[in-house]
């Protein structure tokens, strides 16, 4: 993430940048995954990685359904929003038991 000086632009770049490199990550997972080179832990990790995605698009989707208007939210929760729905969808996918990424790994293991 960047620091804003005078506008968004530097914070939005920076959101940008962040996005990119969690989707680079979980791509290059996926392609050790097809490739058959990956190891049990790191298709466990894929699979929790794309848990934790799964939650955060939950989250983030029903906030916006919530929510009315975008400008009713303060500056802050504008800027640092999606970094606390990332933390929730992590906070949640260790502590909650969804099985999601279990299923998901024991279905690429079968396979």
């Amino acid at each position: 993430m960047a620091i804003s000086i005078g506008g968004d632009s530097f914070y939005l770049q920076g959101m940008q940048n962040a996005s990119a490199a969690k989707t680079e990550k979980l791509s290059s997972s996926l392609n050790s995954i097809e490739k058959g080179t990956a190891t049990d832990e790191e298709l466990m990790q894929a699979c929790k990685e794309f848990e934790t995605y799964l939650v955060e698009q939950v989250i983030k989707n029903t906030k916006s359904a919530m929510l009315d208007d975008e400008d009713s939210q303060g500056e802050y929760m504008k800027m640092f929003g999606d970094k606390l729905n990332q933390s929730y969808a992590e906070m949640i996918t260790e502590t909650a038991d969804l099985g999601i990424a279990q299923m998901l790994y024991e279905s690429m293991k079968r396979n």
